[in-house]
């Protein structure tokens, strides 16, 4: 599968802004898409694609907060690198509370810009790799039959295997059989890989 190259989209109403910042970025050597308003943003951008946004904080019509409320609505979690001209302390305080990743004064120092864009794009990285790694967990959890979730979630909550079988009302040997088939089904290699997957979902957690 061919990774996708991140792109940094661009949000600010400044045209001159846009155009300088394009021509830092793509010398860098990053995929740079600019919009001039958050509206353009969501009309003419795939917030689900890799990379991250640079976005002012004050523009016409939708500020940049309103689009970050926006994407967080929509569940779409492209990392942000906040950049304005006349912020304030709570403005800044509200924005990374929200999640964004960084809070920029201009003017900024060209390192400071690409060093935040560099967090954020492996932010965006591994927050994608672990969606995929769920999705693939999940995948397999949707292969168990209903009998073997039940021994699953049992098994990775700490019961040996007499007292799934006791809870079930069955016999350990059968038991027995119902591990190898869930450990071959998720492709787990211990009881620690079954946990790990288990953990990763909230399944099975034990009791306090």
């Amino acid at each position: 599968m061919t990774t996708k190259q991140p792109t940094v989209f661009i949000v600010d109403d400044d045209p001159s802004f846009r155009d300088s910042l394009q021509f830092l970025l793509g010398a860098a050597g990053l995929d740079v898409r600019v919009f001039s308003s958050a509206q353009d943003f969501l009309d003419g951008a795939d917030p689900e694609a890799p990379g991250c946004l640079l976005l002012d904080v004050r523009m016409p019509g939708m500020s940049g907060l309103d689009l970050q409320n926006e994407l967080a609505n929509a569940e779409i979690s492209l990392p942000i690198i906040f950049i304005t001209g006349h912020g304030t302390v709570p403005m800044s305080v509200r924005a990374m509370k929200a999640g964004a990743v960084d809070f920029l004064q201009k003017p900024f120092d060209e390192p400071d810009l690409l060093n935040a864009i560099h967090q954020a794009v492996e932010q965006d990285r591994q927050a994608r790799m672990e969606r995929d790694e769920l999705r693939e967990i999940q995948k397999r959890i949707n292969s168990l039959t209903a009998r073997e979730v039940e021994v699953f979630t049992l098994v990775v909550s700490g019961m040996l295997n007499k007292q799934v079988a006791y809870r079930l009302g069955t016999t350990e040997r059968t038991i027995k059989a119902h591990r190898s088939r869930i450990m071959e089904k998720m492709e787990a290699d211990s009881l620690t890989d079954l946990v790990r997957h288990a953990e990763k979902l909230g399944v099975g957690k034990p009791r306090e």
